[in-house]
């Protein structure tokens, strides 16, 4: 026995650091407890059966158990350099951890608040994700713990949405081995000013386009009682609102208190919303641009972000979705519709903007009115809306303020 316990002694004590004087304990108690010897007549015995007795198998395994501990305690010590895929879910993350040469390490179900803990044992190199509402908490968590984190598109992540066989542990193994090659299709993580930033805008166009819900619904009380507005009078003014107050609908009655509720939630949100508008450079260059307010300017720098990130204006164009669709194979091409592919919010704002920006005498504007009298009017909005894009993208790229045209002025108003 003590040949075995002095093998694994010398082993494992190199690995174990601290750990050399139990094992140097261990060694001296079993060299006391079994002295195999070839004097003995155990130790003779063990030697014919070629070592086949309990006592020398408790030899070999105990020595084997100390070997498998002694690299437990310096994986521990000196953590190995991984690469994490994480499946991240409303109260739960399936976690694949993989080394440098793509073998699994471990595959483990852990609940979201315990996983930046868990991948505190390794040494990561770089943790992936796929975007879902859900990441955000963890994606800051680990970002505060100082991880490199990436987070996949779903859409462009084709190892995955095309998979035959998908779950929870196929998909975070997928996406740890596309992290490790460098081949995750990374989606945009706003910094949390612009993050706070967007939730606004978007808060106000959800309050905004709630209204206008219970505007609508009014409008269908009044067609179903077969009632009409006096004529020339504008329903949800203030005379407008006296006057449906006035038919004493209860139906009408409630939209009214809650449109009522809306209107004081979108005052005070615009005013917060004026105030940080007045104190940004970029939404004040973006302002300058006619046809966008400080709304549209707003929404316009949180949902871009950071201007850089796009190498040039068809690339920014292309992530808002206003580029024709293109199919060409074989030398033939042929263009379709815009893709309405990526962000919506920016598709919508440039769309209103353009509305806007044509009723004044600019180089865009007089684009407009040739490609409308060719082509129709949605196809000269469509073809306004990209130039207008390309123009704000140059002032937010350049820092420059756009440059008016010559006695520009609101059509309507020289007419």
């Amino acid at each position: 026995m003590y040949v075995y316990s002095e093998y694994a002694f010398h082993v494992a004590s190199p690995l174990c650091g601290f750990w050399r004087a139990p094992l140097q304990f261990w060694h001296l108690a079993t060299r006391a407890l079994w002295p195999i010897h070839p004097e003995s007549p155990r130790g003779a015995g063990l030697l014919e059966r070629r070592g086949w007795s309990p006592s020398h198998a408790f030899g070999r395994f105990s020595s084997l158990f100390v070997i498998i501990v002694a690299k437990k305690i310096l994986v521990a010590s000196h953590p190995m350099s991984a690469y994490i895929g994480l499946d991240v879910h409303k109260d739960y993350t399936f976690a694949t951890v993989l080394d440098q040469t793509g073998r699994v390490v471990v595959q483990r179900k852990l609940e979201n608040e315990h996983v930046p803990s868990f991948l505190e044992k390794f040494n990561v190199l770089k943790v992936g994700l796929e975007s879902s509402t859900y990441i955000v908490p963890l994606y800051r968590a680990l970002v505060d713990k100082g991880f490199r984190v990436e987070v996949g598109h779903p859409k462009k992540t084709r190892y995955i949405a095309e998979a035959r066989i998908k779950s929870d542990r196929v998909d975070s193994k997928a996406i740890a081995e596309l992290v490790r090659l460098d081949a995750l299709p990374q989606s945009y993580m706003p910094p949390p000013e612009i993050a706070a930033l967007r939730e606004k805008v978007r808060r106000r166009a959800f309050l905004v386009r709630q209204r206008a819900k219970l505007m609508a619904k009014i409008r269908v009380v009044l067609a179903y009682e077969g009632l009409k507005p006096p004529e020339g009078l504008s329903l949800f003014t203030r005379k407008g609102v006296d006057w449906l107050e006035s038919l004493g609908l209860e139906p009408i009655n409630c939209y009214l208190r809650l449109i009522m509720a809306f209107n004081g939630e979108i005052r005070r949100l615009s005013l917060e919303l004026r105030r940080v508008a007045g104190l940004d450079e970029d939404v004040r260059l973006l302002m300058t641009v006619p046809g966008i307010g400080y709304y549209t300017a707003l929404l316009i720098k949180a949902e871009t972000g950071d201007v850089k990130r796009f190498k040039n204006g068809e690339h920014y164009c292309s992530f808002i979705g206003i580029v024709p669709s293109t199919y060409s194979s074989g030398g033939v091409s042929r263009h379709g519709g815009i893709t309405h592919e990526g962000n919506p919010w920016l598709r919508w704002a440039y769309f209103e903007a353009a509305i806007t920006h044509v009723k004044y005498d600019t180089a865009i504007s007089r684009a407009y009115h040739r490609i409308a009298g060719r082509r129709g009017r949605k196809v000269a909005l469509v073809a306004t809306t990209r130039r207008l894009a390309l123009c704000c993208y140059s002032v937010l790229k350049n820092r420059r303020p756009y440059r008016a045209f010559p006695h520009g002025q609101a059509l309507h108003n020289s007419s």
